[in-house]
């Protein structure tokens, strides 16, 4: 009988970080071994001493190939990379670690494009760290974007209450208005249509903020940023039947969200999509790269240098994204089968 549960990847991310002990805490609850085949990509000697930091009774499994896991509550299964040394310290900025979170995310994009893994879940990185090891990316989503040769991509961070999907995220507020323009608005509102659709939602209410205070209220603020950069995208997606609207006002269209006026809020930069999310609570916050040819989810926070080592992290945000990688993976299996 064919297995049913998904493998899902868990990237280990930057070691000096908390994800080693976010994984530990996720993977000893027995509730993702009912779901899915949980399958570390990391150095099995991180986990094993982030397990007695924490002082759980699991073993780390070292693996080399997919078929050597046991896929059992009890036992977390590593795909050793085995890159970092035994001392590696906690929260310091290491190039050595910097390079390791970018090989064990190489490897899960690799097994995932060759059909081994149904869906990628990533703990944080260090972006310090990630170019003191040579690798010169923004974040997850880039580099994921750049060995998938993906050009149409977006970031989406979903929580129970709210979902936003970003047209920039890791550039400069300036850099970011700059970059705005009516084909990327387009872009993102169909990924956030095309996503959601897949998600279950079969007419997906979208609502657009505006990029100035009040959306620019007809000219008074601003340079017509939203008459040139947001309209013409809304109208050509309202042109073929996307039940979308905007630009609003950023400071009420998520309230409106929240109140369950908008299925998800295209943001127009980083911060204006980040802080409402993480206001609900980082706890719940998932990140999902959206346009990729593989599937993808993450931690909404960052490697938490400032806890590192202490066990206190929480790995809630973690175990949501791995409930969504499954869900998603099945919708996406569904949806291929159709």
């Amino acid at each position: 009988m064919k297995e049913e549960r998904p493998v899902i990847g868990i990237t280990m991310g930057d070691a000096a970080g908390i994800g080693p002990e976010i994984i530990m805490k996720a993977l000893n609850d027995p509730a993702f071994y009912r779901m899915c085949r949980p399958l570390v990509l990391g150095d099995a000697k991180m986990l094993e001493r982030a397990g007695r930091i924490l002082g759980l009774p699991v073993e780390v499994k070292a693996v080399h190939r997919l078929e050597e896991a046991e896929f059992r509550h009890g036992v977390v299964d590593c795909l050793d990379l085995d890159l970092l040394p035994d001392d590696l310290p906690f929260g310091e900025v290491s190039a050595e670690a910097g390079d390791a979170a970018f090989r064990y995310l190489e490897k899960a994009v690799e097994l995932a494009r060759k059909g081994n893994l149904s869906a990628i879940c990533t703990a944080p990185l260090n972006k310090e760290a990630l170019h003191k090891g040579g690798h010169h990316y923004p974040g997850h989503t880039e580099i994921l974007a750049h060995l998938t040769g993906t050009k149409e991509y977006a970031m989406m961070l979903a929580s129970p209450q709210l979902k936003v999907i970003h047209v920039t995220t890791h550039v400069g507020l300036i850099d970011a208005i700059r970059r705005i323009n009516p084909d990327r608005v387009y872009t993102v509102i169909r990924l956030a249509h095309e996503t959601l659709r897949q998600a279950g939602f079969p007419k997906p209410r979208i609502g657009v903020c505006g990029i100035n205070p009040h959306a620019g209220e007809n000219g008074l603020f601003g340079d017509g940023e939203e008459e040139e950069k947001i309209v013409p995208a809304v109208t050509k997606a309202k042109a073929e039947g996307i039940l979308v609207s905007g630009p609003h006002p950023a400071d009420t269209l998520f309230y409106r969200a929240v109140r369950g006026d908008f299925d998800i809020v295209v943001a127009m930069y980083h911060d204006q999509g980040h802080v409402p999310v993480k206001v609900l609570g980082l706890e719940a916050g998932v990140n999902i790269t959206v346009g990729l040819p593989i599937l993808r989810t993450s931690v909404d926070h960052g490697t938490a240098f400032d806890i590192a080592g202490k066990g206190i992290a929480d790995e809630g945000s973690l175990k949501e994204a791995i409930r969504q990688a499954v869900l998603l993976s099945s919708k996406e299996n569904v949806s291929r089968s159709d």
